[in-house]
């Protein structure tokens, strides 16, 4: 048992409360820490310090590239605690040019393709800095712009955000899941948003609209168009809405007068593994017969760009097609914009001008303290070059001084302050005169260590020539530093360089696009044969097919019935759920051909329902359906509470842990025996079984013994014998004697 000293205290606290303080913490940490971008630099935690460190070791744009794992190595070890793949992912998106709008890295190697390749791993990756990140994004970080802040150890020294001179958040856009929020920014074009953000610096005041005059909207590295160019407005403002993107198509002419379509940009969103669904969505198309016109698929796409080939038959309706594919496909779809980022220490939903604000304010604040750093600079170099420039005027006087000095010190203290004592000079004049000297310390530390070379006429020029030029610097460095003008004038300039060398085209088209219509032929309606076997596979068979080879398909199939094929399947499960399946959603053909399970066209999950009764819709609205349940609960409800389009809905209420057994439709039937796995049979007469709504429960239908459970339920038609198997022995149903619902039943002895 441990001993509390007089010195320590128990302190109770509410187990909820430090919960409560501990998960905010928590998530807190993953919020500022881990998953959102910073406004001013516009990047997470994990960028800013993989390319600190790339910085550091000096992995620049000119110098050879370094292994991946180096810089993940170095990164994980110096600054990033939080595992290498973090840092590698990191590390591998900042060089895709199909995600971002401006590569801050220069992969060498296998850095994974826009089809959803990954990178090779990081031990045969090579990178180095992009030469845009060296001069827009860590120049200037040993002029005292930023805060360095200590690591998670305090045995290095990070950046708290590194010194980006233009909106890299609105460049490269940018992702992210933190604990209860979440980022979703679209890149933008590099010209326009230098020409929105000198728009701001000139006015202030102005308003979202004509910030858009020159950013337009989103420009994504994949192109595409973005069709609701009325809503971007609004997006802008708010910093939360859904952008629609379109891949686009054009159209080739192909043999024998053919026509293909060509899909030459895809959305945003379908890089990675959204382009192999994409085919697999076409195929599904042509596969459920909702298209006809294509004869083949082809992905050609390579280094040079996307290029997605439909070969189409040559009476191929194209316009109808291509609309068929935007509503049908993800060639058309949404990014969901949340424009939220770190602002001032915490998070904030931030609209386009909030973001130039931000780093405008950021711009200037940089700047601030680099000319700052700067003046301070030239105001030690002038201080110096005056005294060397004075000392030249009287080095004779300073020779003596120094050649009459018994040691440095002493040298100093006549050079700092007239103190001649101890001093030999060669008149009383050159010793008064001496006494009349008060150069500062800096002066006389520079004058001490001045070399005879410097008393050359040239070298003098050169010197009160490179004091000039510190003057003309310390005036312009006031200048940046008192007059917010000057200050926009450098932003200006900057900004317009990095446009003229970094600038390029617009991809993204933004338009107003009218919605697609897309009108699906209309099947003809046909009468075909549902089959389902034992394993939950279904198809469709022509009825034809059907009759021809009746006793084979009952025999090898557990539900099997006809159907229209425009109609609905309803399956019925033991929890108590209805699921819908569109008939021409399944797959039809030959007898021999292979169905589909219904968990693929349905709610229905195998893995955790069993289906216990499945029909045609048509015709169960047309019927009235008995239910019956484990633990004996019976009712009667008419089909046409079914009538329902939606995929899944509860088709009975169930009392805790009971469970669906039977459901069938009431047709000529009489009577109902229900039997118990411990052997008790009870056989009563239908029309005892009430009548009531889906969501109800039901009545009891036998009273049951222990934990007795009703196992198997057989509807019984007069004139129509039934009989079991039970343990050997035969048992004739129709025989057993009639009771009423709620009995307790008969053992059956075998």
């Amino acid at each position: 048992m441990a001993v509390i000293s007089e010195d320590e205290q128990i302190i109770k606290t509410e187990f909820s409360e430090v919960m409560r303080k501990s998960y905010i913490d928590y998530a807190m940490s993953v919020i500022i820490s881990r998953a959102l971008p910073d406004v001013r630099d516009g990047l997470k935690p994990v960028q800013r310090r993989t390319l600190y460190d790339m910085y550091e070791l000096g992995i620049r744009y000119d110098r050879p590239y370094r292994k991946s794992a180096r810089i993940v190595g170095d990164t994980m070890g110096k600054y990033h605690p939080h595992g290498d793949s973090s840092i590698y992912d990191a590390l591998v998106v900042m060089a895709q040019d199909f995600k971002k709008g401006m590569t801050l890295v220069d992969g060498h190697g296998n850095f994974g393709s826009i089809e959803g390749d990954g990178a090779a791993a990081m031990r045969y990756t090579e990178a180095r800095l992009e030469k845009v990140t060296q001069e827009t994004i860590l120049a200037d970080l040993d002029k005292d712009v930023v805060d360095f802040v200590p690591n998670f150890d305090e045995t290095e020294k990070e950046p708290a955000v590194l010194p980006a001179k233009i909106p890299n958040l609105l460049i490269n856009g940018t992702e992210g899941i933190a604990v209860g929020m979440a980022t979703n920014m679209p890149p933008h074009n590099l010209a326009e948003v230098v020409e929105g953000v000198k728009a701001y610096i000139k006015n202030p005041d102005i308003t979202t609209a004509e910030l858009m005059e020159y950013i337009p909207g989103p420009d994504f590295p994949t192109g595409g168009i973005v069709v609701n160019k009325d809503e971007l407005l609004e997006i802008y403002e708010t910093g939360v809405g859904k952008i629609k993107i379109r891949g686009k198509i054009e159209y080739e002419k192909g043999k024998a007068g053919k026509t293909r379509l060509v899909i030459t940009e895809i959305p945003y969103t379908m890089i990675g593994a959204n382009i192999s669904k994409f085919l697999t969505d076409i195929v599904a198309l042509i596969d459920s017969k909702k298209t006809n016109d294509i004869v083949d698929i082809s992905n050609q796409s390579s280094k040079e760009g996307i290029r997605i080939v439909l070969e189409l038959r040559k009476d191929a309706d194209v316009e109808n097609l291509k609309n068929m594919l935007l509503k049908k496909t993800k060639l058309e779809d949404t990014f969901g914009v949340n424009m939220l980022a770190v602002a001032d220490g915490r998070p904030e939903t931030l609209g386009l001008k909030d973001i130039i604000r931000h780093h405008v304010n950021f711009q200037r604040e940089i700047r601030t303290r680099k000319y700052r750093n700067l003046l301070n600079k030239e105001l030690d170099k002038k201080e110096i070059q005056e005294g060397l420039i004075r000392a030249c005027d009287i080095i004779d006087l300073i020779i003596e001084i120094l050649r009459g000095s018994k040691d440095v010190k002493m040298a100093k203290a006549c050079l700092t302050s007239g103190n001649t004592e101890g001093i030999n000079f060669k008149s009383r004049i050159s010793r008064k005169m001496a006494e009349q000297l008060d150069f500062t310390d800096r002066q006389a530390e520079a004058i001490l260590s001045m070399r005879l070379y410097k008393l050359i006429g040239l070298e003098l020029e050169a010197l009160i020539k490179e004091h000039e030029e510190t003057l003309k610097n310390i005036e312009a460095y006031k200048d940046i530093i008192t007059n917010p003008k000057t200050m926009d004038r450098l932003i200006v300039k900057e900004l317009d360089s990095y446009r003229k060398e970094y600038g390029r085209e617009r991809r993204t088209s933004i338009e107003n696009a009218a919605a697609v219509v897309f009108e699906e032929k209309k099947v003809e309606e046909t009468e075909v044969v549902f089959l389902m076997d034992r394993f939950g596979y279904a198809r469709t068979i022509d009825t034809s097919v059907y009759e021809k080879n009746k006793e084979t398909v009952d025999e090898e199939n557990k539900y099997v019935f006809h159907v229209m094929n425009t109609g609905r399947v309803c399956l019925f499960t033991n929890t108590g759920m209805l699921h819908s399946i569109k008939v021409v959603d399944l797959p039809h053909g030959k007898l021999r051909d292979k169905g589909i399970p219904v968990d693929n066209v349905s709610n229905y999950s195998s893995a955790n329902e069993i289906i216990v009764y499945a029909g045609d819709l048509k015709e169960i609205i047309m019927q009235k359906l008995c239910f019956a349940t484990k633990k004996s609960m019976l009712k009667h409800v008419y089909g046409t509470e079914f009538d329902i389009t939606k995929r899944s809905v509860a088709a009975t209420g169930l009392n805790e842990g009971d469970e669906v057994i039977a459901v069938f439709p009431i047709i000529d039937e009489r009577n109902i025996v229900l039997r118990t796995r411990d052997g008790y049979f009870l056989k009563f007469p239908l029309d005892e079984i009430p009548l009531k709504k889906k969501g109800a429960a039901g009545v009891r239908g036998m009273k049951l013994v222990g934990n007795d459970e009703v196992t198997d339920v057989y509807p019984l038609t007069n004139g129509v014998e039934v009989t079991i198997d039970v343990n050997g022995k035969r048992i004739e149903l129709n025989k057993l004697k009639l009771a009423k619902r709620d009995a307790k039943g008969t053992k059956v002895r075998t």
